[in-house]
C-alpha cells in the first residue's frame, strides 16, 4: 500500500470509499510491515502482515491471516501478480474448498506483453515464463474471474502467455474521485517543491522515473523541439516530477538535462503540490512504453487538461474518441509529434477534457460497475 508505488494502491484508496457509498464494505490485507509510515492513514481497515525488505513480498503471516479470515468475506480480490500475495491467496482458497468465497484476480496490467517482449527485460521475461508455468498460470485459470481496468488491457492479456485460459474476463473499468478545486495553497505548495518554475507556463510529466515511462524519449524530444523553434522562449517549460531519481537510469536523465533552465525536476508530488502541478500545467505528457490505466492521465483530464500520450497507455482509444488528447507511438518520433501537436493545437477554452473524465473515468461510475460485476459473480459463480 506504499503510495510511492502508485497504480494499484492508489486505485484501491480511490475505489473503497465509493464502493462504501454503494453498500460494499472492503478490508485490505497487505505484506507491508505494520510500522510502515503509510499504515494507519486510511479510513478503511488495512491489515499489514509483512516485514521490511523481504524479497517476493513473502510473509508467512499472510497465509495464516487468510486462513483465519477468508471465509467471512463474500468475495476476495487479489490485486496484482508475480508476488507472494497471489500465490498465498490461491493456496488458502484451494485449501478451504467449499467454504471459500469467490476469488477474483485484478492484474493491473501485469499480464501485458510488454513485460515479456521488451529487450531490457530478457532475464526477467525468462523468470516470468518459468513462474507462469509453475505457479501463476494456476492462479489465473482457477480464479472465478479476471477483472480488467479497460478493454485494451483485457485484449492484450490474451496475447502474452500460452496456457492462458481464465474462467471469465470482465472489464470492470477504473476511476478516480473528482479532484479538489484549485486554491492558492496548491500553487504555493508547488512553488516550494519546485521554486525554479517561477509561475512559468509548463508541460507536466508526473510518474515514476523509470525506463517504462519513456522519460528519456521525453527529454530528447523536448530538447530537439527547443532547438528547432524560432522562438524557444515561447515554448512552455517542462516539469518532470516523480519518485525514482536514485537509479542509474534517472541519473542518466539528470546528466542529459544538465543545467538547461527550461527543464525542471522534482521528487514525488503529493497533496497540494500534486494538484498545484495538475491544475497549473498547460498539458500533461506521458510517452510511456506500457501503461495499464494511467491514474495521473485521468487526474489531468479531471483537471480539464489536454493529455499527450503514447498508444501504449491502455485508455488511449477512449481519450482519442473523445478528442481529449493527442496519441502517438512510443518512439522518439512519436514523442516529437506529441509536442508538435501541442504547439499547433486549438488553444480555445474547452471542457472536453473534463467531460471525458466525467463520462468514462469518474469513481462513481467505476464503483457502480464493480459492484454490479461482483453481484453477478455471486449470483452466478
Amino acid at each position: 500500500m506504499n503510495p510511492a508505488h502508485g497504480g494499484p494502491s492508489q486505485g484501491i484508496r480511490q475505489s473503497i470509499p465509493a464502493l462504501a457509498s454503494l453498500g460494499v464494505q472492503n478490508e485490505v490485507v497487505c505484506c507491508d510491515p505494520p510500522t510502515a509510515p503509510w499504515i494507519g492513514r486510511d479510513s478503511f481497515p488495512v491489515q499489514a502482515v509483512g516485514s521490511k525488505g523481504v524479497e517476493f513480498s513473502y510473509s508467512p503471516a499472510l497465509k495464516s491471516w487468510l486462513g483465519a479470515h477468508m471465509p467471512r468475506f463474500d468475495a476476495v480480490i487479489v490485486h496484482g501478480l508475480w508476488l507472494w500475495p497471489s500465490l498465498a491467496t490461491h493456496l488458502v482458497h484451494k485449501s478451504l474448498a467449499a467454504s471459500a468465497p469467490p476469488l477474483l484476480v485484478m492484474p493491473h496490467g501485469m499480464l501485458d506483453p510488454w513485460f515479456q517482449r521488451d529487450p531490457s527485460r530478457r532475464l526477467k521475461a525468462i523468470r516470468n515464463s518459468c513462474y507462469w508455468w509453475l505457479v501463476e498460470r494456476r492462479v489465473v485459470n482457477s480464479a472465478s474471474g479476471l477483472l480488467f481496468t479497460c478493454e485494451e488491457e483485457l485484449r492484450l492479456a490474451r496475447t502474452t502467455f500460452r496456457g492462458y485460459h481464465p474462467r471469465r474476463e470482465l472489464n470492470v473499468g477504473y476511476g478516480i474521485a473528482a479532484p479538489p478545486a484549485p486554491t492558492p495553497q496548491m500553487q504555493e505548495a508547488l512553488a516550494k517543491k519546485c521554486p525554479s518554475l517561477h509561475d512559468k507556463p509548463f508541460l507536466l510529466f508526473l510518474g515514476r522515473i523509470h525506463p517504462k515511462k519513456g522519460v528519456d524519449l521525453l527529454v530528447e524530444a523536448y530538447l530537439d523541439f527547443l532547438k528547432k523553434q524560432v522562438e524557444p522562449d515561447r515554448i512552455p517549460d517542462l516539469l518532470i516530477a516523480g519518485p525514482g531519481w536514485e537509479s542509474d537510469y534517472a541519473r542518466g536523465i539528470q546528466n542529459r538535462i544538465g543545467k538547461i533552465p527550461k527543464i525542471h525536476t522534482s521528487g514525488m508530488l503529493e497533496g497540494d503540490s500534486k494538484w498545484g502541478a495538475l491544475h497549473g500545467c498547460q498539458a500533461f505528457i506521458l510517452p510511456s512504453h506500457q501503461e495499464n490505466f494511467g491514474i495521473a492521465v485521468v487526474e489531468a483530464l479531471a483537471c480539464n487538461k489536454l493529455v499527450l500520450i503514447s498508444d501504449k497507455v491502455n485508455i488511449w482509444r477512449e481519450i482519442a474518441d473523445d478528442s481529449a488528447g493527442f496519441v502517438e507511438p512510443d518512439t522518439l518520433t512519436g514523442t516529437q509529434a506529441l509536442l508538435a501537436a501541442f504547439r499547433d493545437r486549438d488553444a480555445a477554452p474547452s471542457t472536453r477534457f473534463q467531460d471525458c473524465f466525467t463520462k468514462r473515468f469518474c469513481i462513481e461510475y467505476a464503483a457502480q460497475k464493480m459492484r454490479d460485476s461482483l453481484k453477478n459473480l455471486l449470483i452466478c459463480p
